[in-house]
Formats: C-alpha cells, sequence, structure tokens
C-alpha cells in the first residue's frame, strides 16, 4: 500500500518586502524533517511559493512515486496553483486584466516541478494561526529564516 506524505509550507517576509524566510515540515514515516531558507529582499508572497517550491524539488529527489498532500495557509498559492496558473500561461502570463502575473519566475518553476511528479499530488488550505501543530511549526520556522538569512535542514 502506497503511504501520503503530508507537508506544511509557510513563508514569512519582515516589511514585505524585505528579509524573507520559508519553512516546511514533511511528515513521512521513514524520514519525517523540517527544512527552512531565507532570502535577504523578498516578500512574503515569494516565501509562500519557495516553501511548495522546495517541499516538491524534496519529494521528487527522494519519494518521486508517492502521494503527497500539500498543506498551505496560502490563498495566493492555493488559488494560483489549482485555479488561476491555467489561465495565465493561456494568456501569455497575462491577468484577467492583462498585467504581467507577479512572480512569474516561480509560477513557472512550481508548474515544472508539478508536471514533473509523478505520483498523486493534493491541495488543502489550512487555516493559518489557528494552532495545527505542523503549519504552526512551518510557520516558525518561515519567520526564524526570515532573520537568520540562511539555509537549513533541522
Amino acid at each position: 500500500m502506497q503511504k501520503t506524505i503530508e507537508i506544511y509550507t509557510d513563508g514569512s517576509s519582515l516589511g514585505n518586502p524585505g528579509p524573507g524566510g520559508w519553512g516546511i515540515v514533511v511528515i513521512n514515516d521513514s524520514d519525517s524533517l523540517e527544512i527552512g531558507g531565507s532570502e535577504k529582499n523578498t516578500t512574503n508572497n515569494r516565501m509562500e511559493l519557495v516553501a511548495v517550491i522546495e517541499s516538491l524539488k524534496y519529494v521528487i529527489k527522494k519519494h518521486p512515486k508517492e502521494n503527497v498532500v500539500i498543506y498551505a495557509d496560502s490563498s495566493y498559492v492555493l488559488g494560483g496553483i489549482t485555479t488561476w496558473i491555467h489561465n495565465w500561461e493561456k494568456n501569455g502570463w497575462r491577468t484577467a486584466n492583462k498585467k504581467p502575473v507577479l512572480n512569474q519566475d516561480l509560477w513557472q518553476e512550481l508548474i515544472a516541478l508539478v508536471r514533473e511528479f509523478k505520483g498523486t499530488l493534493s491541495w488543502q488550505k489550512v487555516k493559518g494561526h489557528a494552532g495545527h501543530i505542523h503549519n504552526e511549526r512551518a510557520d516558525q520556522i518561515a519567520t526564524e529564516y526570515s532573520s537568520l538569512q540562511k539555509n537549513h535542514i533541522f
């Protein structure tokens, strides 16, 4: 029976734009872990996207055929990957208002990773700052890395 890996992601930016961090909590029977990283000058939305991108890079490298559920508290990430991205691509990476899609570089990287993924991938909304232990931990990692400015696997 194929297992399901649960991944909780979050991003943070101090100043927005400003120093930012991202955090991931991977729940898996064989190798649960926490991953975090940072950028010097970024936005919260970029860090939310980077968290998801880094989680998919991890899964593709370590568990490419496993079922994965990504939990995120970002409506921007979830709306983008499940709904908006299809029209963005069709419209030459322009929004419904004909403006360039913000963070296009990250959206393109994310969709390429999604298409490379070999298992079942699903997306779930988790309410931020509502006491969910893994979401709170991802948030804590992202916030800590907003000020640390380096990458690390816990």
